[in-house]
Parts: structure tokens; C-alpha cells; sequence
């Protein structure tokens, strides 16, 4: 299979020939003019040689413009986010592309070097880097590694309880949790079920057959934590999923100083209890921890616990974060994880606000130099990167971290949004999908997945991410109606789901309450254009958007498709090109003072 697909008239074939040469010399491979035979054989090849080019150049002339062969590739071409069109004596352009930049050569003259040969070689060049991220998907891994044997016994680890009699110990016992999950991840006899699939059982009376029967599991992890002065006491015990039988119970009374010790006890005294053997590569990996200090791991749980429980562009949420994360490395400045995690928050702070790049990638290539296979310090780098416009670098980044772990909440999170930015939707949709699910109180996965699929015309594919995300915010507004991130998210669920009425009363609450909170505005601004097709109402809600919008958040402005309806709005225009100016002035301005 090529990188370019070359799309063209036969009748233009000497037209196109030097540019094939071109881009041979440039060390591309080309599929252009193929010895084959028509008929369906040929129709079968050009679908799958589309399919896998990482870069679609179409030429356009007064001949291709009228064959159907060529408009076709060109749409799926454009459907992929991959077609780069040349054009000759000003050929005019089908409707569905032309809002497609489109390199006009009737003034080439031959010469490799002109201008508009570098310019379409440039664009080629930048579609072909990006390419590794289309192909990419939670499942290729899977089917390049070594085939993992089946697992003899299926665990759903259920979130441990709380008995600590103060709420915010909750971050400690979901924690305790994770990290049990994680542990027991690591055993390969065991077949453990994700967070997200367990949590949904956090707070409900579990009927554990009924509970077998909906996730297929033959046993089931239960237990308690009770943390309070220096003393930790967590109880658990293994059921027997069919015969709802105790097989294995203990409870552990320490002083919180040994929560290391104590998880390596229960994760190991499960597999003895199943009667497996916990081969030495296991156990070493099991105990494993990114720290030693017990104080640390504590304020990681309370910083991880912060990130989870937050929405993007929080900026109160990003800077408990990074003090926590501060804290943390001044007590072990060798906690990769922490480092990361600071990284983090420097990224959402950068949304928020103007500023931090510098800081967030130090943070993430301390992480990095701690530990070079953390997949999620990967994938933070990787939006750092694409927030600075290197696409081609945080597409590497990505697929470094999606080798390291693919199954990752934060790696899948930067793949969907790195494929969203450059319209790779399908592969964006897969990354969402799986981020949406590995995370329960992720809005932001659920609400970029309803984006993604009305991006493709899936309209069951809106219906089930927007119903996923009024269910996710509905549970944060039962208990905090005042919480106007998570009401921007309803309506814009809402209004995807058709109950436009809904969705204003809603927005007008939110607005009532939190009218400087700008990522809201944002969502508000993209449901009333996008489901709701009020042009008006949209571009005066996004007014005080571009106002402060940082240099992170306008290229996203930019890319997302939500917006499409109002690109050619002078309106628009203008907001757009005053926030670039802004933003200049500000990044002029901060270089000055360094």
C-alpha cells in the first residue's frame, strides 16, 4: 500500500506524471496508474489502497472536475481528513470540497522548487506525519503482542466503602480501590474487570449472582476502608460468584505507613486463595510503586481524586492539583506519577488561562526522565504539544503511549483528542469511546463523542453519546445544581437530543448563576449553532469567549467542527482575528518580561 493515492483524469496523465515524480523524489510511495484489470477487481483495489494512503492528492482540472470516479475518492478523501487537491486553468471546484484549501499550478513551470510545488508537497508532508494516529486503535496492539493466555478466574473488584465517617476520606477508599484493581491487573491468570464497569456499583446494595450474570465474573472482591489518626484499617473478602460463598475474608489493622505492604498482602493472598501461583515477573510489578513514601501516595490519591472529579478548563480544580502534586515531589521529588500528574494541571490551567506551556512541559519531561515508559506522561506531552501547534510530534508522542498502554484512561483521552483536532473522526471516536467508559465522571468524552459522530451523520451514534453524557450530568446536578460546568454539558446534550426548549432554560439558569465561566459559554455557543441552528444566538454567546481565550484553547476554537456553520460569518471573522491579535500582543508581552 502507498502513502499518496493520486487522483486524477486519464485523460491528464502526462499533466500529472511530473508530479508523481515529484513526490517519489521526495521518498513517498505513490499509487497512481496501476496495471490491473477494470472491472470489479479494480473498484475492490482503489477502496483498499484509499483506505490505507495516508494522504489523498486530488487534480483537479476541467476533465476530473466532470467524472464521478474522481469527485468520489475526493469526498471519501475529504470524509477521512486526508485529501490534499491541486487544481489546473482554474478548474471549477465540486461544492462539497471547496471549502478545502486547494493549490492552484497553472504557474509551476516545471520547477520543483516554486512555491506552490513546496506548498502542496508541504501539506502532503504534514498529512503523511499524521498518519500513524489514524491507523492506531485500543485493539492493533493487542493483535501485535504476544497472545495472552485466557485467564482462569474473572474478578469485579467493587468499590471499597468508606467507613471513615467523613466524606471527604472518599477519595482514599476509591484509591485503595484502583490500586487493588491495578495489582490484580497485573496477575496473569486473572481477568480483572475496568473501573468504570465496577464503580457503577459504588452506593447500590449488590446482588453478587445477579451482579455475576451482568458482567460474566466468577468472583467478586468486596470490602471497607477505615482511615483515621495514622491508623488504616481496610477489611475484604472474596465471594464466590455462583455460590455467593465466602471463600477468603480478612480484615487488616495498620498504621498508615504500611498501605504498601497491606495492598501487596490482600492482591497476593487472593491469588493464594484462588490457588494460582504468582509467577516472580508478577509479583515484582505488583510491588512496584512509584513511591515509597506512604505520606506522598496519600496526596497522590487526593490530587488523582481531584483530576477525576473535575472538568476541563476548571482552573480552581487545575491549582489544587499542581499544590498537591508541588507537595508531593518536595516530600519525593523521584514520583514519576506525581510529575505527570502536575503536568496535568498546568495543561488544564493552560486552558483556562494564558501562560503555563513552560511549566506543564517541564513538569512532564521530569516525568519522563524519572520514567521513560509512563504512557500517560506520553500522552500529556503529546497535548502539550498539539496545544503549541506540533502536530507531528504529539502524533508521535501518542503512539508511543498507546504502545505503552493502550488500555489507559489519560493515553486514550490524548489519542481522541489529538485524531478530533485533525479530523480523524472514526479513530477519534474509538479513542472517546473507550476513555468515555474506562472513566465514569468523564463529561468531556461523552460530549467531544457527540461532536465526533454528528461530524460523520451517525445519528444513532449522537443519540447514545448524547444520552451518556445527560445521564453523567444529571447525576452531578442531583446533587449540586449550581455546578455550571456540568449544566454546559446537559445542554448541550440536551439540544443534541432535540429538546432545544430544555436546553435554553437550562443555559439561561447556568448563565444567571455563572456568567464569567467561558467554557460553558463555549458549549452553550456550539449547541445553539450546531443542533439548535441559531446563528445569532450562537455568536453573541461566543462574543466573550474569544475574548479571553487562552492560545490553548483557539486552535481547539479552530478545529472543532461544531463551529462549521459559522466560518464564513463576518462576524466570526473578526472575533477570530481581534483573539489572534490579543493573543500575539499577550505572547509578545510575556517574552519581553522573560
Amino acid at each position: 500500500m502507498a502513502d499518496v493515492f493520486v487522483s486524477y483524469a486519464r485523460l491528464d496523465r502526462a499533466r500529472v506524471a511530473p508530479l508523481v515524480d515529484i513526490i517519489t523524489a521526495q521518498g513517498w510511495t505513490v499509487w497512481w496508474d496501476p496495471e490491473i484489470t477494470p472491472g470489479q477487481e479494480f473498484d475492490d483495489q482503489i477502496d483498499a489502497e484509499i483506505d490505507a494512503a495516508k494522504a489523498v492528492m486530488v487534480v483537479w482540472t476541467p476533465t476530473s472536475v466532470t467524472s464521478r470516479w474522481v469527485r468520489g475518492e475526493a469526498r471519501e478523501a475529504a470524509d477521512r481528513g486526508i485529501l490534499v487537491p491541486v487544481r489546473f486553468d482554474t478548474a471549477r471546484l465540486p461544492m462539497d470540497v471547496r471549502a478545502i484549501h486547494t493549490t492552484d499550478l497553472d504557474d509551476w513551470g516545471g520547477d520543483p522548487a516554486s512555491p506552490p510545488v513546496q506548498e502542496f508537497l508541504h501539506a502532503l508532508g504534514a498529512m503523511i506525519a499524521r498518519a500513524p494516529t489514524q491507523a492506531v486503535n485500543p485493539d492493533q496492539h493487542a493483535e501485535l503482542s504476544p497472545e495472552k493466555p485466557a485467564p482462569q478466574f474473572t474478578v469485579c473488584v467493587l468499590p471499597f466503602t468508606n467507613m471513615s465517617g467523613d466524606p471527604e476520606q472518599e477519595y482514599f477508599s476509591d484509591g485503595i480501590t484502583e490500586d487493588v484493581i491495578t495489582d490484580l491487573s497485573k496477575v496473569s491468570a486473572l481477568g480483572i474487570i475496568s473501573r468504570n464497569s465496577a464503580f457503577m456499583y459504588k452506593g447500590t446494595h449488590v446482588d453478587i449472582p445477579k451482579l455475576a450474570r451482568e458482567l460474566k465474573v466468577s468472583h467478586v472482591l468486596e470490602g471497607s476502608v477505615r482511615k483515621a489518626g495514622g491508623r488504616v484499617r481496610i477489611s475484604a473478602q472474596l465471594v464466590d460468584a455462583k455460590t455467593n460463598n465466602h471463600i477468603w475474608a480478612e480484615r487488616y489493622d495498620r498504621d498508615s505507613s504500611d498501605i504498601f505492604a497491606l495492598q501487596d498482602e490482600i492482591s497476593e493472598a487472593i491469588v493464594k486463595a484462588l490457588r494460582l501461583k504468582l509467577l516472580p515477573k508478577e509479583k515484582k510489578a505488583i510491588e512496584s510503586r512509584g513511591t515509597d513514601s506512604a505520606e506522598a501516595h496519600n496526596l497522590y490519591l487526593m490530587a488523582r481524586q481531584t483530576h477525576v472529579t473535575g472538568q476541563e478548563s476548571d482552573a480552581r480544580s487545575a491549582e489544587a492539583i499542581v499544590r498537591l502534586c508541588t507537595r508531593i515531589v518536595e516530600i519525593d521529588p523521584n514520583y514519576a506519577q506525581a510529575w505527570a500528574l502536575m503536568a496535568i494541571g498546568y495543561m488544564k490551567l493552560r486552558e483556562a488561562r494564558t501562560g503555563f506551556a513552560d511549566k506543564g512541559m517541564a513538569a512532564v519531561e521530569r516525568a519522563l526522565v524519572l520514567d521513560p515508559d509512563l504512557a500517560e506522561a506520553h500522552a500529556v506531552k503529546a497535548q502539550l504539544l498539539l496545544s503549541d501547534g506540533k502536530a507531528e510530534a504529539a502524533a508521535a508522542e501518542v503512539e508511543t503511549a498507546l504502545g505503552l498502554n493502550p488500555e489507559s484512561y489519560e493515553v486514550n483521552r490524548s489519542a481522541g483528542r489529538l485524531n478530533y483536532q485533525l479530523h480523524n473522526y472514526e479513530a477519534a471516536i474509538s479513542h472517546y469511546e473507550k476513555s468515555a467508559h474506562l472513566m465514569e465522571a468523564d463529561l468531556n468524552s461523552a460530549s467531544v463523542l457527540i461532536s465526533a459522530y454528528t461530524a460523520l451523520n451517525d445519528v444513532a451514534g449522537v443519540r447514545r453519546a448524547a444520552e451518556m453524557a445527560l445521564k453523567r450530568a444529571e447525576l452531578v446536578l442531583a446533587h449540586d445544581q449550581n455546578n455550571s460546568m456540568v449544566a454546559g454539558y446537559s445542554a448541550y446534550a440536551l439540544a443534541a437530543l432535540g429538546e432545544g426548549e430544555r436546553a435554553k432554560s437550562r443555559m439561561d439558569r447556568a448563565l444567571l448563576i455563572d456568567p464569567e465561566n467561558y467554557n460553558m459559554r463555549y458549549n452553550f455557543g456550539c449547541a445553539l449553532c450546531t443542533y439548535l441552528k441559531d446563528k445569532e444566538a450562537s455568536l453573541n454567546m461566543l462574543g466573550p469567549v474569544f475574548e479571553t481565550a487562552t492560545d490553548s484553547f483557539l486552535p481547539y476554537i479552530k478545529a472543532d467542527p461544531d463551529l462549521d456553520m459559522l466560518r464564513d460569518d463576518p462576524r466570526f471573522i473578526e472575533m477570530l482575528a481581534a483573539a489572534e491579535a490579543r493573543l500575539e500582543q499577550v505572547n509578545e508581552q510575556l517574552s519581553s518580561d522573560s
